[in-house]
């Protein structure tokens, strides 16, 4: 499996400017080679390289770096077409969607370039790179992160790293391929129930509260209101210093819930069943004064972490439909709307049993998740002679 480890770039003052210079020059190049693909009908690699690699070089960027740029806006393209595709930005016609069609891909002046090993080289022992610039080549370049990132880039790193700066501070982010261990025959399957008021709860009796990241929320949304009706220069440079942190908070409060998940999942020897809730913003009907609590709702990456470092330790992970696990009774599987008295109460309308809506919820969920990976696995029946 592939990892993706981040680490913070510390150039001197000239190093610094050459880097920025650089990242400035390719996604201006970038934006010209897309210009080019757009007005000739995004043609292949090979086709689009034949039209813009001499003026790539002629402004001054290397054959590696000229090859790098070219991809990257074949990628663009490609990942644009794909969400086209999956109707991402909307139907044939809808606002969205022709905008994005009827003009070419552009990039920022901070926006990644890829660099491959012959354009960057790592010392870990020194903690420093060696990077292309349109400067010249710059060594010595220290970086810093913690001693487990250092250990996976030293014995897993493959492939390129990408370039970045992000408020005045420069990235680099490497792929790091890892061995995945083998997946074991869990002996059960620990249902997790996404929400906004608990934001998981396990099957195992765990509860993550969402009381404090939904009141933070409303404290940053509000701060933000503040700043932005007060429109000095000191609020927008407050602005711009606070930008991301909510987003920051949430990864973390996500992390430090699917750690224990699949802590509790793998120390158990159970695997994991998730409730797949893809496209539930746009099948869910709010009030207006309850839609940024719904769009600010993070279900998407607590599922992505618990996925990742599932498959990190081995744990088995299957992704069921939620449909009516709020509604059916965990004791005796009767379905009735009435079952949900409210948002934490269930009460079975067949046999009495009255426990949280969560709870409930998240057995049914582990309960599909026995039936959907006793469905998915190999057949042990022996051959017939």
């Amino acid at each position: 499996m592939k990892i993706v480890v981040r680490v913070k770039l510390m150039p001197e003052a000239g190093q610094a400017a050459a880097l920025r210079f650089t990242l400035r020059t390719v996604n201006e190049a970038a934006c010209w080679v897309s210009a080019v693909a757009f007005e000739r009908g995004v043609p292949r690699e090979y086709e689009l390289r034949r039209h813009t690699y001499a003026e790539l070089k002629a402004r001054g960027l290397g054959a590696q770096a000229a090859q790098h740029v070219i991809k990257k806006v074949r990628d663009a393209y490609t990942a644009l077409k794909a969400n086209i595709r999956a109707g991402n930005l909307g139907r044939p016609g809808a606002k969205r969607r022709v905008k994005a069609e009827s003009k070419p891909v552009t990039f920022r002046p901070q926006a990644a370039q890829p660099y491959d090993d012959r354009c960057l080289s790592w010392q870990y022992d020194a903690r420093t790179v060696s990077v292309w610039t349109t400067a010249g080549r710059l060594k010595n370049v220290r970086f810093v992160c913690s001693p487990d990132a250092l250990t996976m880039l030293r014995e897993h790193r493959r492939g390129e790293s990408d370039l970045i700066e992000r408020d005045g501070v420069f990235y680099l982010v490497a792929v790091c391929d890892i061995p995945e261990p083998e997946v074991y025959e869990p002996v059960g399957f620990v249902g997790v129930d996404l929400g906004i008021v608990n934001i998981a709860t396990a099957s195992t009796g765990y509860r993550a509260a969402g009381r404090g990241l939904n009141r933070y929320r409303k404290r940053q949304l509000a701060l933000r209101k503040k700043l932005q009706a007060k429109g000095t220069k000191s609020a927008r440079r407050l602005l711009k210093k606070r930008a991301r942190k909510e987003a920051r908070h949430t990864a973390d409060v996500n992390h430090v819930i699917s750690k224990k998940i699949v802590t509790t999942a793998e120390r158990t020897g159970c695997g994991i069943a998730l409730e797949d809730l893809t496209g539930i913003r746009s099948r869910v009907r709010h009030r207006k004064d309850q839609r940024t609590s719904l769009h600010s709702w993070s279900f998407h990456q607590l599922a992505t972490f618990v996925e990742y470092k599932a498959r990190r330790a081995g744990v088995p992970l299957v992704h069921v439909d939620p449909a009516y696990t709020s509604q059916q009774c965990s004791q005796c599987g009767h379905i009735d709307r009435k079952n949900r008295v409210d948002q934490a109460t269930f009460a079975c309308r067949s046999c009495g049993a009255l426990m949280h809506a969560d709870d409930n919820a998240s057995h049914n969920l582990a309960r599909k998740g026995e039936t959907v990976w006793t469905a998915g696995r190999e057949s042990r029946v022996p051959a017939t002679p």
